[in-house]
Parts: C-alpha cells; sequence; structure tokens
C-alpha cells in the first residue's frame, strides 16, 4: 500500500497518489508541475485583474516574468538559510528543487523588493501593483500548496480528528516523524501508516478565503485607498499562518533558539499591517469627524 494517501475518517481512500510523471525517459515530479501551474494562473489572474482596474496588462506580464524568477530563487535562498547545518555540507543540493525546499515567505520578500524595483523604473505606483499582484500571489499559494501532497511533506503533528490524515512511513522524511506518531502507528495491509494533520490543506483552504476576500475587496468596495489590498493579505494570510505553522513538523527554526521563524515574521506582519489599516481607519474618522465641526463653524 505504499503511495496511498488515507483520510480514514472521511472515508476516502487513495489508493496509489504518484509523486512524479516520465515523459521520454525524463521524470518531472508532480510537485514541479503543480508550482507551474500555480505560477501561470496566478500571472493571468493578474493581468486580468489588471485590465478590469484600468491598468496595462503588458506591464503585468513583464513584472510577473522577472518577480517568478526573483521569488523562487530567494524562497531556495531563505530555505537554505535556515536548514544550513544540512547544505552546508551537501552544497550540490542547493540548486535541487524537485524534492522541495522552497519558503513561501523568501519568494514574498523576493516578490515585494521586485515590485519597489519594477515600478520606480516603469514610474508607477506601487502600492496599486502590490495590491493588484497580491491576487495572484495568494491564488498561486492556495494552488501550490497541493504540491506538498503530492510530495508527502508540510504535514502537521499526530492528530485523531476529522480531517487526519495517514502517510505510509516509507514515503516520508523520517526527521519529520514525531515520537507521537510512532506511538500511534496504524498497520493496515502490512504498511505501517503515521496520521497527521493535512496543514497543506489546511492553509490551502485558508489562502483560498483569503483570496475570496480579497477579491470581493478589490472589486466590491467602493472606497478601497492603494496598499490596503496588500495589507489585508498581510494581515489574514499571517493571522493562518502563525496558526498552521504551529502544527507543522518540518519549522524552519531561527538559529540556536526552538523558535520557528515563519511563525514569528507571520505574527509580527499580522501585527504590522493590523496597525496599518487601523491607523488608516483612525485618521479618516479623525478627517471627517474635524470637517463635521469646520462646517458646523461655518453655518454659525
Amino acid at each position: 500500500m505504499e503511495g496511498s494517501i488515507r483520510f480514514p475518517h472521511l472515508g476516502i481512500v487513495l489508493p496509489h497518489v504518484i509523486q512524479s510523471v516520465s515523459i521520454g525517459g525524463f521524470e518531472i515530479k508532480c510537485y514541479g508541475m503543480v508550482l507551474a501551474a500555480a505560477m501561470v494562473t496566478g500571472l493571468l489572474l493578474v493581468m486580468q485583474a489588471a485590465r478590469r482596474t484600468g491598468q496595462s496588462e503588458d506591464d503585468y506580464f513583464d513584472l510577473g516574468m522577472i518577480a517568478i524568477l526573483v521569488s523562487v530563487a530567494c524562497a531556495r535562498l531563505y530555505y537554505v538559510l535556515f536548514t544550513w547545518d544540512y547544505y552546508q555540507d551537501h552544497l550540490l543540493e542547493i540548486l535541487n528543487l524537485r524534492e522541495g525546499g522552497l519558503a513561501i515567505y523568501g519568494g514574498v520578500i523576493g516578490g515585494f523588493i521586485t515590485v519597489l524595483a519594477f515600478c520606480k523604473i516603469r514610474k508607477i505606483k506601487y502600492r496599486k501593483v502590490l495590491d493588484t499582484a497580491v491576487l495572484g500571489l495568494i491564488w498561486g499559494q492556495a494552488l501550490g500548496r497541493w504540491g506538498n501532497f503530492f510530495n508527502r511533506e508540510a504535514f502537521g503533528g499526530y492528530t485523531d480528528g476529522l480531517f487526519a490524515m495517514q502517510l505510509p512511513v516509507t514515503d516520508v522524511r523520517a526527521h519529520e516523524v514525531t515520537q507521537e506518531m510512532w506511538d500511534h502507528l496504524s498497520e493496515i495491509g502490512g504498511t505501517s501508516f503515521i496520521q497527521v494533520h493535512p496543514t497543506f490543506l489546511y492553509e490551502s483552504l485558508w489562502n483560498l478565503g483569503v483570496f475570496l476576500i480579497l477579491l470581493t475587496v478589490t472589486f466590491r468596495l467602493k472606497k478601497r485607498y492603494d496598499g490596503m489590498v496588500f495589507l489585508l493579505y498581510l494581515l489574514l494570510y499571517g493571522i493562518g499562518r502563525a496558526w498552521i505553522e504551529g502544527l507543522r513538523t518540518d519549522q524552519l527554526l531561527i538559529p540556536g533558539t526552538s523558535w520557528p521563524v515563519s511563525q514569528i515574521f507571520s505574527i509580527l506582519l499580522a501585527l504590522f499591517s493590523g496597525i496599518c489599516l487601523l491607523t488608516h481607519a483612525a485618521r479618516k474618522k479623525g478627517g471627517k469627524a474635524q470637517g463635521r465641526r469646520f462646517q458646523k463653524g461655518q453655518r454659525k
């Protein structure tokens, strides 16, 4: 039963989930295909959003091509930096992306820097670009998490909850299997299964919800200011990721500590964006109150 993925409490059994396909003798990982689909559909979505908001689709195509390359490189760099204890002895594996090893926050940082540089060169308002580009980003994150599903990675600790997922021990990385998982092994058809939180699924669904909220704000909210959608992304994604990261067994830790770097980063970004949103709302409310007092003074 190796290669199978089970959701016992939902009655779902996937008997043979492939990890790659072979084309002309060349093996292509499903992980890479999912990420490619996420990037392409995300870019197409951003270009459509740009057209509907009166912006140049060509600008976003050019930006997307650059941002994808920079973001992938930065996502890999972020991952390698926080797992340097391993990669310092396996330098050639730094370039091997087929087995995973991309940290989304590295990609977000790389994409953000790319947007700032691109907008400065093209003389475009960067806040408006961030608002538009982030729609493709969060969509790509929602879809891209399914690459972890095919790779049997980015799962959480042991659970017996409704969405519990069972994976053959032989299909996962040994260092991600906790003692609690060993204590609750299930033997099915002669195969040993661990039972875990499908955190990839949690995050994919959370990101899809964030995407729908940002889409609604972008096209339905009339009193929207430049930068608002991006701040909402940081707030909402940060809240969800902070919770989900705490469940995972493959956390990247701040060197010399037991603190998950992505969880800390998520909390800080959520706090920062929340403060920015509240500050802007307070200023707007204060400005309206001052305007009403001024009008009353004029009438007197």
